[in-house]
C-alpha cells in the first residue's frame, strides 16, 4: 500500500510537471506562431512540445493505471466488509462488541406464529419476558433458519457498523504499540518480519476464526506473511498492460509502424512462451487457484492418495503437509489443476465421526442400540474445543437453553440433522456388529469425536454390563447358562435405558 501511494503521489507530481511546462511552450508557440506561412517546417519548439506530450500522455498512462488499481482494491475491501457485516446480523453481533451494540444497531420483530417445532403456549409465555425474548432471537428451525425479523433503528446501520469496527481496530493497534499485548513488548509496524496486521489483514483474521476477537500480539513476527500470502499478479499486470497499450499509441502518434513493431513483439513473445512454458503454466494456474477459490491454506485435500492439508500456495509450487508433520509433499502448482482434488473442507459443514463396536450375542440387540443412543448425546453436548464450543454440529446448541449465545455449532446448516445415528450393521463371527456416528463441524475434528466417543462407550458399557467379545472363539461348556443370569440382573437397568433413549434407527420402545 505504501509503495502504491508513493507511485501515485509520483505519477501526480510528474503529471502537473510536465503538464505546466508543456501549456507554457504550446502557449508561447501560439502567440509567436506566423500564422503568414503556411510552407513551415516542423520546428525546434514544435518537437519539444511534441516531446513534451508524449511524455505527459504516458505519464497519464502510468497513474490511470495506478488509479484503476486503487478504485479495483477499494472495490474489493468493501464487498468485504460488507460480507462480514452480513456475517454480524446472521450472528447477531460478534464477541468482540461494546456493550450489546447490536441491538443499539437493530430492533428484533417477532413472528406471529410459533415456528413448527414450538408449542404455541410456550412460545407465548416466552415473548413476555426479557430472556424469552432473548432466547428466541437466538432460536434455530430444525432447518437451522432463525426465526422473526430485525428492524434497524438507524438510518445507515451499515456506517454504524464500520465505525465501530474501525474503534476495535484501533484499539488492537494501540495494544501493539503500547506493548499491552500478549507478547509485553512494543510491535513495531512496517518491519520485516510483519508484527502487526494491517485492518484489511485484522479481518482476514477474524473471519478465519469464525469473527472470534483478534488478541494483540498473540501471533508470532511473519506470521501474516507466511498465512496471507495473497495474490498481487492483478495489481502487478493492469498497470503494466495500461502502461503498454499507452505506448502503443504514442508510436502510432510518431509514426511508428506498428504492424512491423507487433510481428517483432509476437515473434519474441512465442519464444519467450515456449521457453517458460511450465512457469507460465504455474502461474495462471496459480491465479485461477485465487480467483475461484478452490481452496485455501488450511483446506484438508486428496492429491493423488496424498491426504492432508494446504500448507502454502505459490505462483511455483504448493505445499502440502502432513497432519502430523511426519512430511511435506511439494506438488507444481499447475498439476493442482490438472489432477483431481478432493476437497473436504471447501462448503462442507458437517463432517461424520463414525465408530463401530461388536457386543457379545448374548445381548440384546435394541439395548445396546439404546445405550449407544445415549453415548451419542452426551458427545453432542460434552465434547467441546479449548474455547469452550461445542464440536458435533447440532440443530440447536445447547447454550441457547441456558439463555447463551450459540458457540456455531449450529450454524450453515441446510438440511435436518438427526443424531446420533446407530445402525446394527451385521452378525460377525464372535459378535453382533454396531455402528454409531455423529456430524462435527471441520474434517479433522472427527478423529478428536471418535476417540472420546469410544472412551464414553467403554464407560457406558461397564455400567449396565454391555460386554465387548475378545477377538477369539470362544468355546461353551455349560457356562452360557451361568453367563445370561449375571447378565440378566442388570436387564431392568437395560430395559430404562431402552425406554427413555429408543432403539436407534427402529424407533421402537
Amino acid at each position: 500500500m505504501h509503495v502504491i501511494f508513493f507511485s501515485e503521489s509520483f505519477g501526480y507530481f510528474a503529471f502537473v510537471l510536465i503538464t505546466s511546462i508543456n501549456v507554457y511552450v504550446q502557449a508561447t508557440d501560439f502567440f509567436t506562431e506566423n500564422f503568414d506561412s503556411l510552407s513551415k517546417e516542423i520546428s525546434t519548439s514544435d518537437v519539444f512540445t511534441k516531446i513534451l506530450n508524449t511524455l505527459n500522455i504516458l505519464v497519464i498512462g502510468y497513474t490511470a493505471g495506478h488509479i484503476l488499481i486503487i478504485i479495483l482494491n477499494k472495490r474489493g475491501r468493501l464487498q468485504q466488509e460488507k460480507e462480514h457485516f452480513k456475517a454480524w446480523k446472521e450472528l447477531r453481533g460478534f464477541q468482540d462488541d461494546i456493550g450489546d451494540f447490536f441491538h443499539t444497531i437493530c430492533e428484533w420483530i417477532p413472528p406471529k406464529s410459533p415456528p413448527d417445532d414450538m408449542m404455541e403456549e410456550e412460545f407465548n409465555d416466552l415473548l413476555k419476558t426479557e430472556e424469552g425474548q432473548h432466547y428466541l432471537q437466538q432460536y434455530h428451525t430444525t432447518k437451522g433458519n432463525n426465526i422473526g425479523i430485525f428492524k434497524q433503528k438507524v438510518s445507515n446501520p451499515f456506517k454504524e457498523w464500520q465505525k465501530s469496527e474501525r474503534s476495535k481496530y484501533e484499539k488492537y493497534y494501540n495494544g501493539c504499540i503500547t506493548g499491552n499485548n500478549e507478547s509485553n513488548h512494543i510491535l513495531r509496524p512496517g518491519v520485516v518480519p510483519q508484527e502487526i496486521f494491517s485492518i484489511d489483514e485484522w479481518r482476514e483474521e477474524k473471519q478465519f476464526n469464525n469473527y472470534d476477537p483478534v488478541i494483540p500480539g498473540a501471533k508470532l513476527p511473519g506470521y501474516v506473511e507466511k498465512k496471507y500470502d495473497l495474490p498481487n499478479s492483478l495489481n502487478q499486470i493492469i498497470p503494466v498492460i495500461i502502461f503498454f497499450l499507452t505506448i502503443l499509441i504514442v508510436m502510432s502518434w510518431w509514426n511508428v509502424d506498428i504492424f512491423v513493431l507487433g510481428t517483432a513483439v509476437a515473434g519474441l513473445g512465442v519464444g519467450i512462451g515456449f521457453a517458460l512454458k511450465e512457469t507460465m503454466e504455474n502461474f495462471f494456474a496459480y491465479f485461477m487457484i485465487r480467483k475461484d477459490k478452490i481452496f485455501t491454506e488450511g483446506d484438508r485435500v486428496e492429491i493423488d492418495d496424498y491426504n492432508e492439508y494446504i500448507h502454502k500456495i505459490t505462483a511455483r509450487v504448493t505445499y502440502v503437509r502432513h497432519a502430523l508433520n511426519e512430511s511435506m509433499a511439494i506438488f507444481p502448482t499447475r498439476q493442482l489443476v490438472a489432477s483431481k482434488v478432493i476437497n473436504y473442507s471447501k462448503e462442507m459443514k458437517f463432517v461424520p465421526a463414525m465408530v463401530e463396536i461388536g457386543v457379545s450375542y448374548l445381548n440384546n440387540t435394541k439395548q445396546v442400540a439404546a445405550i449407544l443412543t445415549k453415548v451419542g448425546q452426551r458427545a453432542m453436548h460434552e465434547i467441546k474445543d479449548d474455547r469452550g464450543r461445542h464440536i458435533v454440529t447440532q440443530n440447536k446448541c445447547p447454550y441457547i437453553n441456558e439463555n447463551k449465545p450459540s458457540c456455531g455449532c449450529d450454524r450453515d446448516l441446510s438440511i435436518d440433522l438427526k443424531q446420533p445415528q446407530v445402525r446394527f450393521i451385521k452378525f460377525n463371527e464372535s459378535s453382533l456388529d454396531f455402528k454409531m456416528w455423529v456430524y462435527v463441524r471441520e474434517y479433522a475434528m472427527q478423529f478428536t469425536v471418535e476417540s472420546e466417543i469410544r472412551m464414553m462407550i467403554q464407560e457406558e458399557f461397564g455400567k449396565y454390563d454391555i460386554r465387548i467379545p475378545w477377538p477369539i472363539r470362544t468355546i461353551y461348556s455349560g457356562d452360557d447358562k451361568k453367563e445370561s443370569i449375571e447378565i440378566a440382573k442388570l436387564e431392568k437397568k437395560r430395559q430404562e435405558s431402552l425406554d427413555k433413549y429408543g432403539g436407534g434407527d427402529s424407533n421402537l420402545k
